[in-house]
């Protein structure tokens, strides 16, 4: 009986290194895939509401995103007028923020309501999501500017340092150099080079 080479076994073994590489990978892949498709939901919570609800829903959406800005624009004019401007900025980005959601619902409204004449469900389905999800923002954007802190949160009142020194320490002071500054110096001794 005849051994292979050794030349025959390299490429015997990468070739079977690299086909039990890939079945894992693909392995990874799959139970990759497998587990973004259990925790993505299909339908939003959309499925249950129909046409009619959807349109009546939307409808409401828009005034209460602009209830909600206006309460963050008063508290902002208020913010001005105490001139706290930590506060100020805070809030002016957080309005900001509020004012992109509703441009963008306006946007959606229209969409919706086209999907909806037609029977569309699924492009219904996925505006009204949509318009749900930045009526929701525009809810956290105000819950967030209700915690913006004003400097007088910051500073109470006016400091006080107060300094105690303890008795047991020593009261002459030990950094002192002393008296004598007489220099004592040294010169290196000289070493022959060619000893």
């Amino acid at each position: 009986m005849t051994k292979p080479s050794k030349n025959k076994l390299i490429p015997a073994a990468l070739l079977f290194l690299s086909l039990g590489g890939l079945s894992v990978a693909f392995a990874q892949t799959t139970t990759a895939k497998v587990a973004a498709d259990a925790t993505v939901p299909t339908n939003n919570g959309t499925d249950a509401v129909t046409p009619q609800q959807m349109r009546a829903q939307s409808q409401t959406f828009l005034p209460q995103m602009d209830q909600s800005a206006q309460t963050v624009r008063r508290q902002l004019e208020q913010s001005r007028e105490s001139r706290d401007v930590v506060k100020v900025l805070c809030l002016n980005d957080k309005l900001n923020q509020i004012d992109v959601a509703i441009r963008a619902a306006r946007d959606r409204m229209p969409v919706l309501t086209v999907a909806l004449d037609k029977n569309d469900a699924e492009n219904s389905r996925h505006e009204f999501a949509v318009l749900q999800v930045l009526r929701d923002r525009v809810r956290t954007l105000v819950q967030e500017s209700n915690q913006c802190i004003g400097e007088e949160a910051g500073f109470v009142g006016e400091s006080k340092v107060i300094v105690s020194i303890d008795p047991g320490i020593p009261s002459n002071d030990q950094t002192l150099f002393p008296s004598d500054t007489t220099v004592i110096f040294v010169p290196p001794a000289v070493l022959s080079n060619t000893k």
